[in-house]
């Protein structure tokens, strides 16, 4: 592995790694209150993009860093739209 690949792995693990907490307490308080529909509307679609660039590239490091920042992205979206008229 070269020292770029090991750097993109540590900072997409880092990078992804921070959404972790908000998903987590999302998922416990269903609260939903404190987040923007429309920057996490726009970050997740951009996380998507980013995905397919990685993917285009056959960069590893972006490619598995958005594919988990997707998956968590995406899902604090479906709670922010599924729970945001509950409090």
């Amino acid at each position: 592995m070269s020292l770029s690949d090991l750097i993109g792995y540590l900072a997409a693990c880092l990078t992804t790694c921070s959404f972790v907490p908000q998903a987590w307490l999302t998922f416990k308080t269903r609260d939903v209150r404190g987040i923007s529909l429309g920057m996490y509307s726009v970050f997740t679609t951009g996380v998507a993009l980013w995905l397919v660039y990685g993917l285009t590239l056959g960069a590893w490091p972006i490619v598995a860093a958005n594919a988990v920042t997707l998956a968590l992205a995406a899902s604090i979206l479906g709670m922010k739209l599924r729970y945001r008229d509950r409090h």
